[in-house]
């Protein structure tokens, strides 16, 4: 299989504003010191949530709109934030592909039931799971299995913080993962289904050098906040374990090879 590079607008000779060009580094920055302000506060924190969603949305948007053209920024963005939508409003709606769960009013304005954040959570992680997947291989079913595997893995992580946090509740939460309670398997198995479908279309996107590191840093800040946070502040051993694991598989011989690359 031949890899088609982006060579569409902006690909070359780029001359972004200085201001322009750190616009997602400092979107990230307000993102890392939103989530440890979260950790380290009892109120706010749903506000707190909703923000830090959109400015790794936006982080991951507008780094992606730099390196790879405003038309494959556009094209992730809706390929990601749509298929999480879509596979939302159906899993609300029916209980497939994750089991029967209700969202609660913690998390702001909703569309076909399903807040809006939830959509942007997809496409904030999907862009960076994207990226780290196809620098480890580079057919598209391989990258559609391991970015599936990616995004499903930071669930562990996610589903245990915001159900703790009252944001949304499973009708039936057997059966689950040892030191998972009130999660179901279901959940993981629908977030592999809609991952792998986000990513497979993903793959489609045409690849592009460039200077990565927005969307290097989001990941593995992801990864390791979340070991650590489930450690030491949330008590919840099991579930740093299982994260930790399974989203280890990719992310420490990516961030390996990632290193051994650098310039």
């Amino acid at each position: 299989m031949s890899i088609r590079y982006y060579s569409g607008p902006h690909a070359e000779g780029r001359h972004w504003p200085h201001q322009w060009s750190l616009l997602p580094w400092g979107l990230a920055a307000v993102t890392i010191v939103g989530q440890i302000l979260w950790i380290l506060t009892d109120s706010a924190r749903d506000a707190i949530t909703v923000t830090t969603v959109f400015t790794f949305a936006l982080a991951s948007f507008v780094h992606a709109w730099q390196s790879r053209g405003w038309m494959w920024a556009v094209s992730y963005f809706a390929i990601a934030a749509g298929v999480g939508l879509i596979a939302e409003a159906v899993g609300t709606a029916s209980g497939f592909p994750f089991g029967a769960y209700d969202y609660a009013d913690s998390l702001g304005l909703k569309v076909l039931g399903v807040p809006i954040v939830i959509p942007l959570a997809w496409a904030m992680m999907a862009y960076p799971a994207l990226l780290a997947t196809r620098a480890l291989v580079s057919s598209r079913l391989a990258v559609a299995l391991i970015g599936a595997w990616l995004l499903m893995s930071w669930d562990f992580f996610l589903d245990p913080q915001m159900v703790s946090e009252g944001h949304w509740s499973w009708e039936n939460s057997n059966p689950s993962l040892p030191g998972i309670d009130g999660i179901p398997i279901t959940n993981f198995l629908g977030w592999f289904l809609t991952a792998f479908i986000m990513m497979w279309l993903l793959s489609l996107l045409p690849q592009h050098r460039s200077d990565d590191g927005v969307p290097t840093l989001m990941l593995l800040w992801v990864f390791g906040s979340n070991v650590m946070a489930n450690l030491v502040f949330f008590d919840r051993p099991w579930v740093a374990l299982w994260g930790g694991v399974a989203m280890g598989i990719v992310v420490v011989p990516w961030a390996w090879k990632t290193w051994i690359q650098r310039p």
